[in-house]
């Protein structure tokens, strides 16, 4: 298999942080994309990806896969240990639910800020919008909030144990530096999370 992927960028470093949770990131054969250099829009990589987008997951019949959710799907099922994405219907019903609450909620809304008002995304967003980037702004910081509210009475963000969701904030979290914002030393319970997190070494190279 190969994973086209663009080293920093959040979903590119989801699916990568997702293998090296399952001890799997020997199994596939990473190629870069940068982003910035809008290699993910030439002829070349629209062969692969057709609508731009990074990470994609080529698969050994040829078949290609984009969307990092997606592609974690994919390599849940080829790689069963550790699960990540849940057990029983329960487990995965609560554990997909909070991946998309951060997915959409939080990250998503934070892309928006920094999107819209940060000079280097200039290129890629025209044009830059601040009214976009305002709502992007407090719709995150509101979610990171509520985040730490919930992280108050739980060790991990789903069903009581280390998952998807708990690698799809951390990504989160740590994208959030380009705007010089650091919502894990914002947020006591937050910070307690993301601490452990690191601690347990799955997100380091």
């Amino acid at each position: 298999m190969k994973l086209y992927q663009s080293p920093k960028a959040p979903n590119p470093d989801r699916v990568v942080f997702f293998l090296r949770a399952k001890g799997k990131l020997d199994a596939v054969e990473m190629i870069d994309v940068s982003i910035m250099d809008q290699q993910h829009k030439t002829p070349e990589y629209r062969e692969v990806s057709p609508y731009s987008q990074v990470p994609a997951l080529v698969l050994d019949d040829g078949t290609a896969i984009t969307e990092s959710r997606a592609i974690c799907t994919y390599l849940e099922g080829i790689f069963p240990e550790p699960n990540l994405m849940g057990t029983d219907p329960k487990e995965k019903a609560l554990i997909e639910m909070w991946d998309r609450r951060i997915e959409l909620m939080f990250f998503i809304q934070f892309a928006g800020w920094f999107r819209n008002s940060h000079p280097m995304m200039a290129p890629l967003e025209v044009p830059q919008s601040p009214e976009a980037a305002a709502k992007g702004e407090k719709a995150a910081r509101s979610m990171a909030k509520r985040l730490d509210a919930h992280l108050a009475t739980h060790e991990f963000v789903a069903a009581d144990r280390f998952s998807i969701a708990d690698i799809t904030l951390y990504i989160a979290v740590g994208f959030a530096r380009v705007m010089k914002w650091e919502p894990h030393k914002e947020f006591e319970h937050l910070g307690r999370w993301h601490a452990a997190m690191t601690e347990r070494g799955f997100a380091k190279g």
